[in-house]
């Protein structure tokens, strides 16, 4: 019985929840119908959409710009003078190669070919042929090191080489450190034409001994008797000089290519 009694009571709750809901549901329904039926009522409205936002300003990214080429910069301690200017407008007339070296005492402070004191630390070279006051770059050709300068001098009197650089030349050719290099030599301008006219000589030497240098000038003196023979004592050593009638070039080039002196070397030299 009590069983019983307690599955009734279950089952009326049950019955009693179940008709709530449906009553509940009933209305919802009746109240969605009303609200549709009011909507159907209502006029549509056009859908606007939002205003856009304000432009912004437009700033453009800088052009990429091409970096200009950088100028080449000056050797160092070095200003540009006129012969630096006429080297940098003009094309040489004349170049050639070969090996180079340098001098400085005991020739420092003493006269130079060209009548003007020589100063070590001047830009300057000797040449045994190009006539003085010719303009030069001398470059060398290892390193390409170059400087500007005037032949101011004589020599190099040393078989192998055709140049003789200044001190400070040397410093700025790259020269000075190994002492010898070949450099490339291009002239500029020459006071005086190249290939024809100049005083030119013989020159022999340099003798460690003047009684040498006093045998061979009697020598020579016997054997070219219209030519001017003297012995002149050098930095270096005593040298004979011998200077053709009125110096003229085809004779002193016969000189030396027929000399074959015992002692010494025999060198074609322009004495202006």
């Amino acid at each position: 019985m009590n069983l019983s009694s307690s599955g009734l009571r279950r089952q009326e709750s049950s019955s009693g929840f179940c008709g709530c809901a449906c009553r509940f549901g009933v209305a919802a329904g009746s109240l969605l119908l009303l609200l549709a039926a009011g909507c159907s009522h209502r006029q549509p409205v056009a859908y606007t959409p939002p205003p856009p936002p304000p432009p912004q300003p437009v700033t453009s990214a800088p052009a990429p710009t091409t970096p200009e080429a950088a100028p080449v910069p000056p050797r160092p301690g070095a200003s540009l003078s006129a012969d630096d200017e006429y080297v940098e407008t003009h094309a040489p007339i004349y170049t050639e190669t070969g090996m180079a070296s340098w001098y400085g005492p005991p020739y420092h402070n003493r006269m130079g070919a060209d009548g003007t004191i020589y100063n070590e630390h001047h830009l300057s070279a000797a040449h045994r042929t190009l006539p003085l006051g010719s303009l030069i770059r001398v470059t060398n050709v290892r390193t390409g090191q170059w400087a500007v300068m005037r032949v101011t001098d004589r020599g190099p009197f040393v078989p192998g080489r055709i140049l003789d650089l200044s001190l400070a030349a040397a410093k700025a050719t790259g020269v000075w450190g190994p002492g010898v290099a070949e450099v490339r030599i291009d002239v500029y301008a020459t006071p005086k034409p190249m290939d024809e006219g100049g005083r030119w000589c013989v020159q022999i030497g340099a003798f460690s001994r003047q009684g040498e240098a006093l045998h061979l000038e009697s020598k020579l003196e016997r054997e070219y008797r219209s030519a001017n023979v003297i012995e002149f004592q050098g930095p270096t050593g005593y040298w004979v000089r011998i200077r053709p009638e009125n110096d003229n070039r085809e004779l002193a080039m016969e000189i030396a290519n027929r000399l074959r002196p015992s002692q010494g070397e025999a060198w074609l030299v322009r004495l202006d």
